[in-house]
């Protein structure tokens, strides 16, 4: 990268990236941070002694382990990393939140993001009044664009968002450039891999200790088919997670998400064979989408989503497909992403179905060649 420009690696320093207020800060410590054995009789958290209403559980009148500490050692288990390298939080978004949070100095410093890419990035940097600088991947193989980020990059560059897969394109980003990035930039890097289990390529999460300015962004949400329990994980260097930690409000994970969890990880055959049937549905999607007229071009995808553009209008076929009981999202005012819906990978049943309709809708308005029409 640019050698004017450009923060280098060699200088990275974690303690002059955090923001003063957040450095000089005590915080907050939670009743069960302080003692955390369980076979005593509770009475420093002003808890309901006598239990709750519920009928099948006494258990949830107590806090939640504001660390997680059983949990995290699961997926320390699974993914063959220290527990000490791994951050609990209420889905993805609040991770995202705590990076803006502890890095960032509102209305001074900036991120930059590679639309078109995960919205809230964008978002969580306005609330937190930090400017976004946007530099737009590459035109149809959406890559990084290396000489632009080069040529952004001075002394307020705090946070550089990259997502591989990414969302809501669905490709892997180079390797080979994600790591020119993290190597050439002395801010941090976060690299969300929301996706990475239905990817061939591998996590950076075996490599965090190569990378002290490395936040990686994982979830339960998408592979494990745990979204409505809202549990993202970032994994980085013990001394980043350590401010996390200390930032984080004090019972982030709540103890139902915790113990639903908890049983889903020991289930990893379940697991795997889900992972395997989503696999060979998207491959299926792919090649049956392929074949009707109206798809112009069915986008690499190496997540659990395809990006799909409509050789004519994706809004009239997106509100056909809600009028037959079908909901994909529309992306086509998203920069890079004209006339093309999202979709998810179903079961066989649901993608089956789809396909269907979306061949009676191009076979019912256009006929076998389909034709340019307004909107």
């Amino acid at each position: 990268m640019n050698q004017s420009k450009t923060i280098f690696f060699s200088n990275f320093d974690l303690n002059s990236l955090i923001r003063d207020n957040i450095l000089n800060m005590d915080p907050y410590l939670s009743a069960r941070e302080e003692f955390q054995e369980k076979d005593f009789i509770f009475l420093d958290a002003n808890e309901n002694s006598f239990g709750s209403p519920l009928s099948f559980s006494n258990s949830y009148n107590r806090y939640p382990d504001p660390l997680q500490m059983e949990l995290k050692e699961k997926i320390s288990k699974i993914k063959n990393i220290p527990s000490s390298k791994i951050f609990l939080g209420n889905g993805s978004n609040e991770i995202i939140d705590l990076i803006y949070r502890i890095f960032s100095r509102p209305k001074i410093d900036h991120s930059i993001i590679f639309p078109p890419t995960y919205g809230m990035y964008e978002i969580s940097g306005k609330i937190h009044e930090v400017d976004v600088i946007k530099i737009h991947l590459t035109k149809e193989k959406y890559q990084l664009n290396l000489k632009k980020i080069e040529n952004v990059i001075n002394q307020y560059s705090k946070i550089i968002f990259i997502c591989s897969p990414n969302n809501p394109t669905g490709n892997d980003i180079k390797r080979e450039d994600i790591q020119k990035v993290i190597k050439k930039f002395s801010g941090i890097v976060v690299l969300d891999e929301a996706y990475i289990d239905f990817s061939d390529q591998e996590s950076f999460s075996l490599e965090i200790e190569k990378y002290p300015n490395l936040i990686l962004i994982q979830t339960l949400s998408k592979s494990w088919g745990l979204a409505g329990l809202r549990i993202g994980m970032a994994i980085a260097s013990e001394e980043i997670i350590q401010w996390m930690n200390k930032v984080k409000y004090p019972y982030n994970v709540n103890q139902i998400s915790q113990e639903i969890a908890i049983q889903a990880l020991d289930n990893k055959d379940l697991f795997f064979f889900h992972l395997k049937n989503i696999l060979l549905e998207r491959k299926y999607m792919k090649k049956s989408l392929k074949e009707i007229p109206i798809i112009e071009k069915v986008y690499p995808s190496s997540s659990n989503f395809l990006l799909v553009k409509i050789t004519n209008s994706s809004r009239n076929l997106y509100k056909y497909l809600i009028e037959n009981n079908i909901i994909v999202r529309d992306r086509s005012k998203i920069i890079l992403c004209n006339e093309c819906l999202r979709i998810t990978v179903g079961t066989h049943d649901e993608n089956k179905y789809l396909i269907n309709q979306i061949k009676k809708y191009s076979k019912k308005y256009f006929g076998d060649h389909p034709k340019k029409i307004n909107n």
